[in-house]
């Protein structure tokens, strides 16, 4: 055909176009509400805040690769699809469960002649890059450092550990966060109004609308895609109305009756606490499983982890502590759902170790005395000896140093004058703490002079 008569590239807009509008009549609700532009995107704002990084992208600031790092259904694939949008460039989605080294070669090749042909760029956007051999990893180098395309990576693992150096090097890595709450509620309620969504056929209860935010954990695609099979089913009996039991028999789990900011938040919090301090696994592990299935943020669960090692098990078990920071640590590394079973190893942990308080009841009561007061000079021969003039002053002299004895303990004054012989720590005779319950009171007699300790030299000025 003469020049003039067919546009290669506006016959292939119109055929993208004919095919994008029938996918788009039977995509599935999450797709069909898709953001479309920047100002509907719900969430991520401390990416797309006015000169960040990926909002200079999307708007078509200076190219740059990018890797999206975060959970699923926090806006990879639409920001991806955003960049190529606001940008006028060619988008080329490929998976990185199907693609091979072979597909990735073509869509560079393809970009390199469009490049050349009409100056236009390609966006390539790979999902679950994560999953790419370091070879098709490797594959994509040369295009990226040489902006033949532009690609945007989405990856739900930490790209640090499963990206190679390389790659990681060229681009800007970019961590979505999982949205709030309100974020949900608001696409919810979008996609229930608006004609490409729901069209305003339908109402949601308002406590099926909570149970859907809830469900979703942060993950717009989950809560839309709850939403669409329970509207399905209210449309299936003729109901105006998606109801909560609707929504429970749609998605075939039942609504945690749990309320993250009113009274089951801490009605379950405390029953789960007091049954790990009960030695009660199974009951610590229901009121766990509870706040699991209720969207709980396993961030707060943690940290109730970490302090009831301290407060009911202490040196009973050295090791719970360690294990309850250990979770909180996979917690951030990791995310939920997986999270949950270092959670639940911890919360097992806990519940079958040896009990003690001895270690809160000690800090509170020497903070008692504090406050009260009670805090004396320091004695002069535990003062800082270091510096110039202290020897004038009388510090550090006299000071017994106790490495000095074969016992590593002697004879000596630590604390203030009024609170000499003031106990705090009181050990329990029960678990690894029952061998400090012997040693902590021979180590009083000997630090107070109750019975011999030896003579030691001393070491003056330390």
């Amino acid at each position: 055909m003469a020049d003039g008569l067919f546009d290669e590239g506006l016959f292939e807009a119109q055929v993208q176009q004919d095919a994008d509008e029938a996918v788009a009549a039977n995509a599935p609700l999450p797709v069909r509400m898709r953001p479309r532009t920047l100002d509907e995107v719900v969430g991520q704002d401390h990416l797309l805040h006015p000169g960040a990084p990926l909002r200079r992208l999307v708007e078509g600031g200076a190219p740059a690769s990018v890797m999206l790092y975060g959970p699923p259904g926090t806006g990879k694939t639409t920001l991806a699809s955003l960049v190529s949008l606001a940008t006028g460039r060619r988008f080329v989605a490929l998976s990185a469960l199907s693609a091979g080294v072979k597909e990735v070669r073509a869509v560079i090749e393809e970009a390199r002649r469009r490049l050349g042909r009409r100056s236009e760029r390609t966006v390539l956007f790979i999902d679950e890059v994560h999953r790419f051999s370091r070879t098709q990893q490797d594959a994509l180098l040369g295009a990226v450092e040489d902006r033949i395309i532009l690609l945007v990576a989405a990856t739900t693992e930490n790209p640090f550990f499963s990206v190679v150096a390389p790659l990681l090097s060229r681009s800007l890595v970019l961590q979505l966060r999982p949205l709030e709450d309100e974020a949900v509620r608001e696409l919810v309620r979008r996609a229930l109004a608006e004609e490409r969504g729901l069209g305003g056929r339908l109402e949601l209860a308002t406590d099926a609308e909570d149970h859907l935010v809830r469900l979703a954990g942060g993950d717009a695609r989950r809560a839309l895609t709850a939403l669409e099979a329970a509207a399905e089913a209210s449309d299936s009996v003729g109901e105006a109305t998606i109801t909560l039991d609707t929504v429970e028999d749609t998605v075939n789990r039942a609504a945690v009756r749990y309320d993250r900011q009113g009274d089951q938040h801490y009605d379950v919090t405390s029953a789960f606490i007091k049954s790990i301090r009960g030695s009660d696994v199974d009951a610590a592990l229901h009121y766990l499983a509870r706040m699991v299935a209720a969207g709980e943020d396993p961030r707060f669960i943690a940290r109730r982890l970490v302090v009831h090692a301290s407060e009911d098990i202490g040196l009973a078990d050295p090791t719970a502590l360690t294990a309850a920071v250990s979770a909180a640590q996979a917690v951030q590394l990791i995310g939920m759902p997986e999270a949950r079973l270092a959670l639940a190893q911890a919360t097992i942990h806990l519940a079958t170790a040896p009990k003690s308080n001895a270690v809160i009841t000690a800090i509170d009561a020497a903070v008692a005395d504090v406050n009260r007061g009670a805090v004396g000079a320091v004695p002069p021969h535990l003062r800082d000896g270091h510096y110039a003039g202290a020897a004038r002053l009388g510090h550090a002299e006299r000071y017994r140093y106790p490495h000095d004895v074969p016992e590593g303990v002697l004879t000596q004054q630590y604390p203030p004058d009024q609170l000499v012989g003031r106990d705090y720590y009181q050990p329990a005779a029960r678990g690894a703490e029952r061998a400090l319950a012997d040693r902590v009171p021979r180590l009083r007699r000997v630090v107070r002079g109750d019975e011999s300790s030896g003579d030691g030299a001393g070491r003056d000025g330390q």
